[in-house]
């Protein structure tokens, strides 16, 4: 790529061209010279510093507001209850850690939340439960658009109430970087299963991700405490 002279192609996307030519030939020359074969032939860090010093003409504004990448959210503080693996995530704002905990987890936690009589399983039924079935898949293989998409069909039907389904909508809309709709899933769960510790846990999530810390650490500790309780 660098024999190509192809500056437009080996700089950062996240730039889209708002450099000068003049800057980037610099840097694009400074990289070639780092790749060289010979260590004696590649720069020191004196070097390195030296060339690119002169091109840091904007040292107050942070590099993640120049690339326009969000900034890291803090989570929300250390909870005087003790933690449990899914509080734990939470805290620490795991989101990856969290959808492995959901996906083992898998419905267990809905058990009583749902009482169907025989003239219930119909059609409809079949086709709402379908679509969670679809959602669960999507939501197994990080595919959270279309999870999201499946579980608001079976939502919509509205024949079965899914704490679970709650749930799991909520962190695909917070992988989606949808908190407000994250949060309201999370509430949702909790008017179905109101003890239900994993409801507080999305909403303190979701919380930290709105900047709302208070909220996100009462939330928290609330979780770990009927957690604690029903142990």
């Amino acid at each position: 790529m660098i024999r190509g002279k192809n500056i437009l192609l080996l700089m950062d996307s996240h730039l889209e061209g708002n450099f000068s030519t003049e800057e980037a030939t610099v840097v694009f020359d400074l990289a070639s010279r780092c790749l060289q074969y010979e260590p004696r032939e590649r720069p020191n860090t004196k070097d390195l510093v030296a060339t690119l010093a002169p091109l840091q003409n904007k040292s107050d504004v942070p590099s993640y507001v120049m690339l326009g990448i969000p900034k890291h959210e803090e989570g929300p503080p250390t909870p005087q209850h003790p933690l449990s693996p899914m509080g734990d995530a939470c805290s620490r704002m795991d989101l990856t850690a969290i959808h492995q905990i959901l996906v083992m987890t898998h419905y267990k936690d809905d058990e009583g939340t749902n009482e169907l009589s025989f003239q219930e399983w119909t059609q409809q039924m079949r086709d709402m439960l379908e679509a969670r079935k679809r959602g669960d898949v999507a939501f197994r293989d990080k595919d959270f658009k279309t999870a999201i998409e499946c579980y608001s069909q079976f939502i919509d039907v509205g024949t079965m109430v899914s704490p679970t389904v709650y749930a799991r909508r909520s962190l695909c809309h917070l992988l989606c970087d949808q908190p407000d709709a994250a949060l309201r899933d999370a509430m949702q769960a909790q008017c179905v299963y109101p003890d239900w510790s994993t409801a507080f846990y999305m909403q303190a999530v979701a919380l930290a991700k709105l900047d709302m810390q208070k909220d996100a650490a009462d939330m928290l500790n609330e979780a770990a405490a009927l957690e604690e309780k029903k142990q």
